[in-house]
């Protein structure tokens, strides 16, 4: 058998493998619906239950070990919603008989 005949089944496989994986992450997976959840709370101003389900896509997502651009997003929210939440928490701090004055 040629060896040109050993290289196309190679190819042939590795498509085919290819293939199955994008068949089976087509599917809208956990942690997806995760962090498509946790998009929609924070789009509804409910910072705390966003953190939480999106750090629970992180954990999906460190499980599975595929979706490496989707760590990064989740990563990235989740600094920015940290950052919003001490902002909140910031501006929520109100001193008593003016006491930075005396």
């Amino acid at each position: 058998m040629p060896l040109y005949y050993v290289v196309y089944l190679i190819i042939l496989l590795a498509a085919f493998f290819l293939f199955v994986r994008y068949i089976i992450q087509r599917k809208t997976s956990l942690p997806i619906q995760l962090f498509i959840k946790g998009l929609r709370t924070e789009n509804s101003g409910n910072f705390e239950e966003a953190t939480i389900s999106y750090e629970n896509a992180l954990n999906e997502v460190k499980k599975i070990r595929f979706h490496h651009s989707l760590k990064n997003k989740i990563i990235e929210k989740l600094k920015v919603l940290r950052t919003v939440k001490r902002y909140e928490k910031d501006q929520n701090f109100i001193r008593e008989n003016n006491s930075w004055l005396s």
